[in-house]
């Protein structure tokens, strides 16, 4: 039977990394989370997935156990830390799995360090050139015309920022839910007792703004997203990549999927999950695993 572990690393910038490392297994898998979330939303995976594998789950700084000593700018400062914690636990040829933010600073990090990690997989991702934040208009409706260009205005949008960090302070458990259930569970919900530990989850984080900011100016492909150059970097990425997409995701549309596809050429391979949206997790667990499995089994094999 296998137990997972909540442990904890120091790193050299002085944040203090927490991580569930489930054991047993031999195949070394990375998982890193989404906006909202921790190492916590990763618990059904590390129940069921495959004991072949040996999976370690990251909290990134401000999230979960994490600490969030100093403010980040950009989604290099996440994956420049998961650099520090994979060396302070000397990991090397790992598969490495990121789910929606996560898959920004999952391929961020295999940019960085190429030869660390053997195969990527991308779970209903942010686009290689970002994820934009739109303003908001005086009826509460999103302004698409009208792209936020700083932190500060960031922080001050009345249509989204403002009324998450206010219910993560008041501990507005229904609006959380509310949310969740209108863009990411919207067809499926996770049973009573796991939800409300993922609400207080959700709570853990101290770090909202500066996270829609980071994705908001983060752009790795060739072009212009809109409000930065890309950094053209997307296409140096040659190891394989799985991208995941639910076919009804209402957070990661079906052309930030493709951008990717564009972005990282001709080694990324798609697979569309039928009957699920942001969180295949809950949404079709088995359907979410079997193409995991397949694609990363295939590659084991091949290697």
């Amino acid at each position: 039977m296998t137990t997972v572990v909540l442990k904890k690393v120091l790193l050299g910038n002085g944040e203090t990394l927490a991580y569930r490392e489930r054991s047993g297994g031999h195949i070394p898998l990375v998982l890193v989370h989404g906006n909202m979330t921790s190492s916590k939303h990763w618990d059904i995976v590390l129940e069921n997935m495959d004991g072949r594998y040996k999976i370690y789950a990251v909290d990134m700084r401000g999230f979960g156990e994490s600490s969030y000593h100093r403010e980040i700018a950009s989604i290099k400062d996440l994956s420049d830390d998961l650099k520090d914690w994979v060396d302070v636990l000397g990991l090397n040829g790992f598969s490495m799995m990121g789910w929606s933010t996560g898959g920004a600073v999952a391929m961020q990090y295999v940019i960085d360090h190429p030869d660390d990690c053997k195969n990527l997989i991308l779970l209903a991702s942010a686009s290689t050139r970002g994820y934009p934040f739109m303003g908001t208009k005086e009826d509460g409706t999103p302004d698409l015309g009208k792209r936020l260009r700083t932190t500060e205005e960031v922080k001050s949008d009345k249509g989204k920022t403002i009324p998450v960090q206010a219910a993560y302070d008041g501990n507005d458990r229904d609006f959380l839910r509310g949310l969740w259930n209108a863009l990411i569970y919207s067809h499926t919900q996770p049973e009573a007792r796991r939800y409300e530990e993922y609400i207080d989850d959700m709570r853990t984080q101290r770090n909202l703004a500066h996270i829609y900011q980071a994705l908001n100016t983060f752009n790795i492909s060739g072009v212009y997203n809109g409000l930065v150059e890309g950094t053209g970097k997307a296409g140096t990425i040659s190891i394989p990549v799985l991208v995941i997409r639910g076919e009804r995701d209402y957070v990661i549309t079906k052309e930030m999927t493709e951008e990717i596809i564009v972005d990282i050429g001709e080694n990324a391979i798609f697979v569309e999950l039928k009957n699920s949206g942001h969180s295949p997790l809950i949404d079709d667990l088995d359907q979410l695993l079997d193409t995991i499995h397949s694609f990363l089994h295939t590659k084991e094999e091949m290697a």
